[in-house]
């Protein structure tokens, strides 16, 4: 019953310029983007996290290092986690895409959307590598783990979608801000979504499950918030 943090990097100077910054490499966070980060460290220390993986790129890691500050976690890189390739899109203003004949693709029938030129991949290849990543860590981890991933926005709503039994062609739907949480309990039934695109909530209730046979297991708060097999039927309770 591993518990996931996905976490999009702070605002960056391409976010702030409107440009798609893709791979590009030595796109930091801008000022904004540094205090948002700095704020994620507070709502992150109440967390007991197993383990912290990242995207390779300086957005995510400048975010994961602000985000620990007082931590003796060291973010592992996990290169499935990196931006979408956007190919020949990459490092161009968003009000200039907006035009081109793909743009239409990309907003309304995005699994069939593949970038142009060097480097580019497809959104559906994304999806692919970033939900593989995230079982590959789940299992890795165990079903203890409370474990948080710095990554993208459009990597993250992928992995979301996947969660909510969504077809890739609806992920435009959901919204993924800089520096914003969600959280995922996969368990051996289905995933379970708690939280999209959360900025500013109280992240203290996602702790480990207890251990078998802890007396205390029924009443500590968090550590059962999710059945282990389906939801409560009527909704949960608290």
């Amino acid at each position: 019953m591993a518990t996931l943090l996905l976490i999009r990097h702070a605002r960056s100077t391409a976010n702030a310029g409107g440009v798609l910054a893709g791979r590009t490499p030595g796109v930091s966070l801008d000022e904004h983007g540094q205090a948002q980060a700095d704020a994620l460290a507070d709502r992150l220390a109440a967390v007991p996290l197993t383990a912290v993986v990242s995207s390779p790129l300086e957005r995510c890691l400048e975010t994961a290092q602000r985000a620990l500050s007082g931590s003796s976690i060291t973010p592992v890189i996990d290169e499935r986690l990196t931006e979408c390739g956007y190919g020949d899109w990459t490092g161009r203003e968003l009000k200039t895409l907006a035009d081109e004949p793909l743009w239409g693709v990309v907003q309304h029938h995005p699994s069939a959307a593949a970038f142009p030129g060097d480097g580019g991949e497809s959104l559906r290849e994304m999806q692919t590598r970033a939900v593989a990543a995230v079982r590959d860590w789940n299992q890795r981890l165990g079903d203890r783990a409370v474990y948080a991933m710095f990554s993208h926005g459009d990597v993250i709503k992928s992995v979301l979608a996947d969660a909510l039994g969504l077809h890739l062609d609806q992920f435009q739907r959901i919204v993924v801000s800089p520096a914003s949480v969600s959280v995922i309990t996969y368990t051996p039934a289905r995933p379970f979504v708690h939280r999209m695109n959360d900025t500013a909530g109280d992240l203290s209730i996602f702790q480990p499950p207890a251990e078998e046979g802890d007396a205390e297991s029924n009443n500590t708060p968090g550590s059962s918030a999710v059945p282990s097999s389906d939801a409560v039927v009527g909704g949960p309770t608290s």
